[in-house]
């Protein structure tokens, strides 16, 4: 997980610099947009690239009174880092770290009757009961268990492992398939399943501490959905959860990360003269190019090859040619940068800059992938800690 880079005492070939009090910020305008709820910061996949460590401690200072994970691993490193309070992981596979998560006192999901089993059997093994939350599949089709006979199983098995002090049941959840498309239909059906189970689980007499079933784009538009916490993922990094709902500002966010490089060459050539492999770019006339020391290594998607776009010199550019593995060219069209002169991949856009979701849209995929794939050579550099 990223802790916070030292200064830099040299010009960096490329940072991501991550600003911590729009991190804050984002994550106050969420909880009064929740009305009510708790904010759980998921800081899942190193914080969605932002780094999992720093991100987290930003939130719960900003008040998110609950953090969340994906898997079990990455729970237990943000105890190590010596994050307190409520911690939620939720992707198991059998024989996971069930009792140094139930020794940590994290929060886990249980989707199915294996799982329950293995978190039971550690729990007795750490002699302390493990906080446990049920997962229903209210119809996004991946984890959660079924309605019907599966939740009538799980529940009853459940509760009686609760009855035995093996277990404290904390929580029932769900989580949404469409909730960043508005009016889509399996929004209501979703609620309305999720409301069916847990009627039926807390009337076998299931105590939650927290209901919840709000992502994101549920916390920002449906306030049905949020219950007793939102799970508030790519909205605190500054990002909107699609375009089709709004843009960050429309709901007061600001992007977190802005992704730099050195320029490292300039050079005048000729017309016709190829750029890069596969020679897809060829200048139209004499031009300048420049190149950016940043590729697919770094995260830097292939896809977005001839249509990706970068501020150099206040002049948006495009990729010329194709992304390689460490380094891309754009045309500047006969300008001269010096070299290590500023190229800005994304930002919030204050300077005219691209964003993540113009990266999105240049490599056909969505602003959470555009983020959470820069890679370990990219530093990241923290500002506004305090």
């Amino acid at each position: 997980m990223n802790e916070t880079a030292p200064a830099p005492t040299a010009p960096l070939r490329a940072r991501a610099e991550i600003d911590l009090a729009a991190l804050r910020a984002n994550v106050r305008t969420l909880r009064a947009r929740a009305a009510g709820a708790a904010v759980m910061a998921v800081v899942k996949s190193d914080g969605y690239g932002h780094g999992a460590v720093p991100c987290a401690r930003a939130a719960v200072q900003a008040g998110a009174t609950w953090l969340g994970t994906a898997t079990p691993e990455e729970a237990l490193q943000l105890r190590a880092a010596g994050l307190t309070g409520r911690i939620m992981c939720w992707l198991w596979t059998p024989g996971g770290p069930w009792q140094a998560a139930v020794e940590a006192d994290l929060d886990v999901s249980v989707s199915g009757m294996w799982a329950l089993r293995e978190v039971t059997e550690a729990a007795r093994r750490a002699g302390t009961p493990a906080r446990v939350q049920l997962k229903a599949d209210t119809g996004l089709g991946r984890n959660g268990c079924q309605p019907g006979e599966d939740w009538a199983e799980l529940v009853g098995e459940a509760l009686k492992a609760e009855g035995e002090g093996l277990i404290r049941i904390t929580g029932l959840w769900s989580h949404f398939a469409c909730a960043d498309e508005p009016g889509h239909p399996s929004i209501a059906a979703q609620l309305t399943r999720f409301r069916d189970m847990l009627a039926y689980a807390e009337g076998q007499g299931v105590r939650p501490e927290v209901r919840h079933i709000a992502n994101s784009p549920a916390t920002l538009t449906l306030s049905e959905a949020r219950f007793d916490l939102v799970r508030t993922g790519i909205a605190i990094y500054g990002i909107s959860p699609s375009a089709e709902i709004g843009s960050p500002a429309d709901f007061g966010l600001r992007p977190v990360m802005t992704l730099s490089a050195s320029v490292a060459l300039v050079k005048q050539v000729p017309g016709g003269h190829g750029v890069s492999y596969g020679h897809h770019y060829v200048t139209p006339g004499e031009t300048t190019l420049g190149l950016v020391p940043v590729g697919y290594a770094d995260g830097i998607p292939r896809h977005a090859s001839g249509s990706g776009p970068v501020l150099v010199g206040g002049k948006w550019r495009t990729v010329a040619g194709r992304v390689a593995m460490d380094q891309f060219v754009v045309d500047l069209g006969g300008d001269e940068p010096e070299p290590g002169a500023e190229a800005v991949l994304f930002g919030p856009g204050d300077r005219g800059e691209p964003t993540a979701e113009d990266w999105a849209q240049a490599a056909g995929t969505i602003a959470y992938e555009i983020v959470t794939r820069i890679g370990t050579r990219v530093p990241r550099v923290y500002v506004n800690e305090e």
